[in-house]
């Protein structure tokens, strides 16, 4: 099953007290009007004789239904790793999200494929044949992956149109148009408006890329924060803006272009605004966006989440969740694992700074000073000579980066074979590079401490799957919960 909707009941109580923690989780469609909403639309809520509750945005698009000006359901928060990333559409939809079949190459910006070259390309990296995820979207969605994807950058070019004042032609290739004319025909179709009519109701004069991504309480940014600050690395991450506000900024290395991005919190909105550098191509904004949202894990549902690990736990133990808190990347996470490995976080954060002092340079990136977390290359490449730790570690260290420059997304079993990298590094690296929801660490000396306290004498065989999909968000609840 994709995605289960809410009962009905459940929907219309939601709706009416306007709750929160059901945006995004589904979508009333108003049949009097024509148009679709967010559970928390402040216009005056319909009869619930001439609604209708969809699982998805697609899904009431495909029934005719346009988004509502008010509540703009493009900003409601996303779905994904909850909702079941093992699943083949759902794996689909998220690539498809990232740009898998925008008009330009989500790697190299240049013109992209035909879209049955994309579509082939798609199913491929899901493993499944084209006709078949045809037949998903189709049975799911009711409608093909082009019009899903046609429909995603139209969502996101009308929040570009809303929230800031890029020119309309930057905004169509942001959003992953190969034209201009087909832009326009896919509002005409979709919306029964043009750009035009979205833009000349927008007051922003901001000249640059600020987002504001929605999320569903209790999502404590604060502490998201806090995580991030006890293991920053100096001058890719910062902790206040230009104004000495709260904030959390990083740069970041999205389809081989170096950028930044800066999340501070607009209180009681439940609203992230997210400024956003995307170096000097903004054709990769739908990557740029799914990796923030990725590394802010903005899309979690956590009272979801939290309701089912803590239902395993023993009476009398209340478990102290969090969101999943993204490292930069895959690699990034793996090197963080990697130095890591029998020291305090204190010294692996310290020895995370001097590997990038070692081996980049200060750069100026979008008006910021800053620096970039190394790339494979670079470290493979470097004498390490400024770490102060074991030889046969710093072997391991390059011995990854080379592995990392050879195949950006290596398997376990190819990480596994390198000397000096065990399975808790592999998880690890997992959890936190690829914010995969299913990693828990039952190898962590904390985990098993915590476990223990809380009367089991070893991790229980069956602990793993009972807690699934939300493996990682117990790992984190257990270092972070007083036994």
């Amino acid at each position: 099953m994709f995605q289960q909707l809410p009962s009905a009941e459940i929907c219309q109580r939601a709706r009416l007290s306007r709750d929160a923690r059901f945006d995004g989780l589904f979508f009333t469609g108003v049949f009097s009007t024509g148009i679709y909403c967010r559970p928390i639309c402040p216009a005056t809520s319909p009869k619930e004789e001439n609604v209708r509750y969809f699982a998805s945005a697609q899904a009431a698009a495909a029934q005719g239904l346009r988004p509502c000006l008010r509540c703009r359901p493009e900003s409601a928060p996303g779905s994904s790793p909850w909702r079941g990333t093992a699943t083949t559409l759902s794996r689909a939809m998220a690539l498809i999200d990232a740009g898998a079949l925008n008009a330009t190459d989500e790697h190299t910006s240049e013109l992209a494929q035909t879209q049955a070259q994309a579509m082939e390309a798609l199913a491929e990296r899901v493993g499944v044949g084209s006709r078949y995820l045809r037949k998903l979207f189709g049975e799911q969605l009711g409608m093909s992956p082009k019009a899903y994807g046609d429909y995603r950058r139209l969502l996101l070019a009308k929040a570009l149109l809303h929230q800031t004042s890029l020119p309309i032609t930057d905004v169509a290739f942001a959003a992953g148009f190969g034209s201009v004319r087909r832009f326009n025909e896919v509002f005409r179709e979709r919306l029964a408006l043009t750009p035009s009519d979205i833009r000349a109701a927008s007051k922003v004069q901001d000249s640059g890329i600020r987002l504001h991504l929605s999320f569903r309480p209790p999502y404590d940014f604060m502490r998201l924060r806090a995580f991030f600050m006890a293991r920053a690395i100096p001058g890719a991450e910062w902790f206040s803006n230009d104004a000495d506000e709260p904030c959390y900024g990083r740069t970041l290395r999205v389809a081989g272009d170096a950028g930044w991005f800066e999340a501070c919190l607009l209180t009681d909105k439940n609203t992230l605004a997210v400024t956003i550098y995307p170096g000097g191509r903004v054709s990769a904004l739908s990557q740029w966006l799914a990796e923030i949202k990725r590394v802010l894990d903005v899309d979690a549902n956590l009272s979801l989440i939290h309701e089912h690990i803590q239902g395993k736990m023993p009476e009398g133990v209340t478990l102290n969740t969090m969101t999943l808190p993204g490292a930069g990347s895959f690699f990034e996470a793996a090197c963080r694992a990697v130095l890591g490995q029998q020291v305090s976080l204190v010294q692996a954060t310290r020895l995370l700074g001097l590997l990038t002092d070692e081996t980049t340079d200060e750069v100026e990136l979008g008006g910021r000073r800053c620096r970039v977390f190394p790339t494979a290359e670079q470290v493979a490449s470097a004498t390490l000579e400024s770490l102060k730790m074991p030889g046969s570690r710093k072997n391991a260290l390059r011995e990854v980066a080379a592995l990392f420059s050879r195949d950006p997304q290596p398997n376990d079993q190819a990480l596994l074979a390198v000397k000096g990298v065990g399975p808790w590094t592999v998880s690890y690296a997992r959890m936190r590079g690829l914010s995969d929801p299913d990693v828990l660490l039952v190898g962590d000396l904390v985990v098993k401490q915590k476990l223990c306290a809380m009367g089991w004498t070893k991790v229980p065989d069956t602990l793993k799957s009972e807690v699934s999909p939300w493996g990682s968000y117990l790992t984190l609840a257990l270092w972070h919960t007083e036994v």
